[in-house]
């Protein structure tokens, strides 16, 4: 693993990077991880990039690429500045970062990013409650990708009502601007695709069980993240653990931890494992994403 010390925007930066990808990670601000891409392949950064003259939304920067917040989302809440410098250390093969307290929520975000070898990427997101009082909450791991390419959610295997499969498996659960007659759902028996050029308009939906991996393909490279799904937990947003949002620029693909309750002190942790995949064909037939679900079987295994 190679560090350097980069700028993004005028603002500190590092480059982590292998002989197989590189990502940047803003020190001055943040901590976002604001680039990601394959040395082995075209499509240059993955992440989707705000302009540099982007206006606030409800006071907050979204810059593009990988942030952690809070769930569930609220304008004042979970839509506070993260524009102070973060403290920052190296760890083994990687770094971790901890942004100052949030003046008005008192909770503080960490991230800690390790490159396992070549081609996977261990992000730890953390909150911790600085405040007065316990606090409610879940890790919202929410990554932000380019436009013009197509996103997969996969689903659980098909059981078989014969033979004794008669309790309902997942959820979907839909927003109230969702609308699941457009022809950017591309609804396969394993999988929920989503054409993000087609959608003219912001969508989100979640999905209350998944099997802990979804992707996006674009110009060649697929990005996968996978995030474990606990069992039997409660998780924030009518209970679901993975959600999706698009409005035809861009696809935002969001892991959550459980919810808790976490005293003043207290923290809750959530991890996701990142990797590039170069040649496969887009996912969007079913031969296609059975090529990359074999892929992605087989590096599930390198962790």
């Amino acid at each position: 693993m190679k560090l350097s010390t980069i700028d993004f925007r005028g603002a500190a930066a590092l480059r982590l990077e292998t002989g197989a990808l590189a990502l940047e990670v803003t020190t001055g601000v943040g901590p976002r991880i604001n680039s990601l891409r394959s040395k082995r392949g075209k499509a240059g950064n993955l992440f989707l990039e705000f302009p540099a003259d982007e206006k606030p939304y409800h006071g907050y920067l979204l810059r593009g690429g990988h942030r952690l917040w809070h769930a569930p989302e609220h304008l004042v809440r979970t839509y506070q500045p993260d524009d102070e410098p973060c403290a920052f250390k190296p760890v083994k093969n990687g770094i971790a970062l901890a942004q100052p307290v949030e003046a008005r929520t008192g909770i503080q975000k960490a991230v800690k990013i390790e490159l396992l070898g070549e081609r996977t990427i261990k992000v730890t997101h953390a909150l911790t409650n600085q405040g007065l009082w316990p606090v409610e909450t879940a890790c919202w791991a929410l990554t932000m990708l380019r436009g013009g390419g197509y996103g997969v959610l996969p689903l659980f295997p098909k059981g078989d009502h014969a033979s004794g499969d008669l309790l309902p498996a997942y959820s979907l659960v839909p927003w109230t601007y969702t609308d699941l007659s457009l022809d950017g759902w591309d609804l396969h028996r394993d999988f929920f695709g989503v054409d993000v050029p087609a959608f003219e308009f912001a969508q989100k939906l979640g999905i209350t069980g998944y099997p802990g991996w979804s992707a996006y393909y674009y110009g060649g490279t697929t990005f996968v993240k996978t995030a474990k799904l606990i069992a039997g937990a409660a998780y924030p947003d009518r209970g679901c653990p993975f959600e999706l949002f698009t409005n035809g620029k861009m696809i935002e693909l969001e892991t959550l931890s459980p919810l808790v309750t976490l005293a003043p002190g207290d923290s809750v942790q959530h991890v996701e494992h990142w990797t590039l995949f170069d040649g496969l064909k887009e996912p969007s037939t079913d031969g296609a994403f059975a090529a990359l679900q074999a892929e992605v079987t087989k590096w599930l295994k390198t962790f």
